[in-house]
């Protein structure tokens, strides 16, 4: 198997030039991505939070990675509902939050980091969440270089801006330059996956 890091930044490069991507669910296989994933997850704080199987990252080993892969292998991996619970939100309503078992956390952490390769150069410049190297601070800063003389900005919030995308919209956009249809059933399959109170 390819390292990670080559791996990715291939995908990248296929990304950059906006040729579509195949057989990317083999890379699915591959456990330098899982190591990869888990080192990423590992640092965040929610990471001990169990889910609804109350499996946390300190079941994690290589065994277990390997397990998942050949589940991946065989298109036997089943995602899990997620767990919700709801933390409070400013104005005193409640958000929902969804805590994923840790497998599922891992397989949608390699997931997301190959997405991120391949889409990441695509994106405008000027889009700031939720992207590597990238937040609150890059576009305040852009803010202030770029919109000199402004005198109103209007904000704006989506209700339910998540739970209320249409996921086979998203699938078909996704479909369009992802040729590989056991990629996008993971993804489908992800989505489907549903969450329990």
């Amino acid at each position: 198997m390819q390292d990670a890091a080559t791996v990715l930044e291939i995908i990248g490069k296929r990304g950059a030039r906006g040729l579509p991507v195949e057989r990317l669910y083999r890379q699915l296989f591959n456990p330098q991505l899982f190591l990869m994933a888990y080192g990423k997850l590992y640092a965040n704080k929610g990471a001990m939070t169990p889910g609804v199987t109350g499996e946390t990252v300190d079941g994690m080993s290589l065994a277990k990675i390997g397990a998942i892969i050949s589940a991946l292998r065989a298109e036997r991996y089943r995602w899990q509902p997620v767990k919700r619970i709801y933390i409070p939100k400013k104005n005193g309503k409640q958000r929902p939050l969804g805590l994923p078992t840790w497998s599922d956390k891992l397989v949608a952490e390699v997931v997301r980091l190959l997405l991120e390769a391949y889409y990441e150069p695509q994106f405008s410049g000027r889009s700031h969440g939720f992207r590597p190297g990238r937040g609150c601070h890059t576009a305040l800063s852009e803010v202030v270089e770029t919109w000199k003389g402004t005198h109103w900005f209007i904000e704006g919030d989506i209700s339910d801006c998540f739970g209320s995308l249409d996921h086979q919209v998203m699938l078909a956009i996704l479909a369009e330059k992802i040729h590989d249809g056991r990629f996008l059933r993971l993804i489908s399959h992800m989505l489907k996956a549903g969450y329990l109170e």
